[in-house]
């Protein structure tokens, strides 16, 4: 482990090489600190959100409509009872494709034109999408007075067009194969 300032610091689990602003469709698993079982229960094989869970489902719905410049693509998504998947989008846009918008896009804005096209500041990218939802999760669950955490850290995945369909139907099936689930383990959270 690298020290940063004297302190020890989490290498990046994102490619260095990979634009996360750029196009392209990503899986992405955001989980509940301590795995905890925050956002409901699954009964024979239909998920039943709780409060919080019901936020995690609207947040990641408003998530479209608070960044339309970044042309995200909405696919599917599913919250369990201690973790959130989704395929999300990102489309050509004024941020990551110098052609858009043609000769006026460096005019309108020059401080946000993104030449270098390498991992790089986290700012209207797939970081940025998944800090801003959340954030918008737990300050609804602090205003609620809602126990919950989340982990501090997600997983993504860049999906490839061979392995679209196959990560869209595990997204889907989610919760009639909880039982054998990697992330079924017992909880100590009641959910209200």
């Amino acid at each position: 482990m690298d020290k940063f300032r004297e302190k020890y610091r989490i290498e990046t689990a994102r490619l260095t090489s990979r634009n996360y602003g750029g196009e392209g469709l990503y899986f992405v698993t955001i989980c509940t600190i301590l795995r905890e079982h925050y956002f409901g229960e699954i009964e024979n094989g239909k998920m039943h959100l709780s409060e919080i869970g019901r936020i995690t489902e609207e947040e990641w719905l408003r998530t479209f409509d608070k960044r339309p410049d970044m042309r995200l693509i909405k696919d599917v998504f599913v919250v369990m009872p201690n973790h959130f998947h989704a395929i999300i989008g990102i489309g050509s846009n004024y941020h990551n494709n110098d052609d858009v918008y043609g000769f006026q896009k460096d005019l309108i804005n020059r401080k946000h034109t993104i030449k270098d096209k390498s991992f790089g500041p986290q700012y209207k990218n797939l970081p940025s999408i998944i800090r801003g939802f959340k954030s918008a999760v737990s300050s609804s669950a602090k205003k609620n007075k809602i126990t919950f955490g989340w982990q501090p850290r997600y997983h993504d995945h860049v999906i490839r067009d061979d392995e679209y369909e196959r990560i869209r139907l595990y997204i889907l099936n989610n919760p009639l194969t909880w039982e054998n689930d990697i992330f079924n383990q017992p909880s100590n959270v009641e959910t209200h």
